[in-house]
């Protein structure tokens, strides 16, 4: 019998590519030209787009946070690279229409007593709408909240586009 056979729980995760959170990679980089650009090279002919980066800045190391359009390959690829990586789980909504969409978005976490303690743009979504990453502390909270309010939450699944066509 094998390791698993006949029981009745299933070894799948829950993480898919319709998973709810998007996933962000943080790298610690040294400070010297050209090691991010190391990084993203990496990526190069896999498919693979980056979708949102954060770059904070110190003396002699930089933090770069980024999301990429495939997590699971993504992280493939970085492993592989030997590059010590930190995951989070972030909340990815789309900009609502009308006047002040992050005040909308800001408002409605506020009312859940949800800090915001990161934030950036997606920069490329298949959808071409505007979109946010953002990290707070209750990542479940926030989402049932934003999508209680009528938000669009972007899943993992979302963040993947077409790269054949050169874009």
């Amino acid at each position: 019998m094998s390791f698993g056979e006949g029981a009745s729980t299933s070894f799948e995760t829950i993480r898919g590519r319709n998973f709810p959170a998007i996933r962000q990679f943080t790298i610690f980089l040294e400070n010297r030209v050209g090691q991010l650009l190391e990084v993203l090279r990496r990526f190069e002919g896999s498919g693979i787009r980056v979708v949102a980066l954060s770059i904070n800045d110190a003396a002699e190391c930089a933090v770069v946070r980024f999301v990429v359009s495939d997590y699971e390959r993504g992280r493939e690829i970085l492993e592989r690279a030997g590059l010590a990586i930190i995951e989070t789980d972030l909340v990815g909504v789309e900009l609502p229409e009308g006047p002040q969409p992050l005040l909308r978005i800001c408002t409605a976490l506020l009312q859940a007593e949800l800090n915001i303690q990161q934030a950036y743009p997606l920069i490329h979504l298949p959808s071409g709408r505007p979109a946010m990453a953002i990290m707070v502390e209750n990542v479940e909270l926030a989402m049932e909240t934003l999508a209680g309010k009528g938000f669009n939450l972007i899943t993992e699944g979302d963040l993947d586009g077409d790269m054949q066509s050169g874009s």
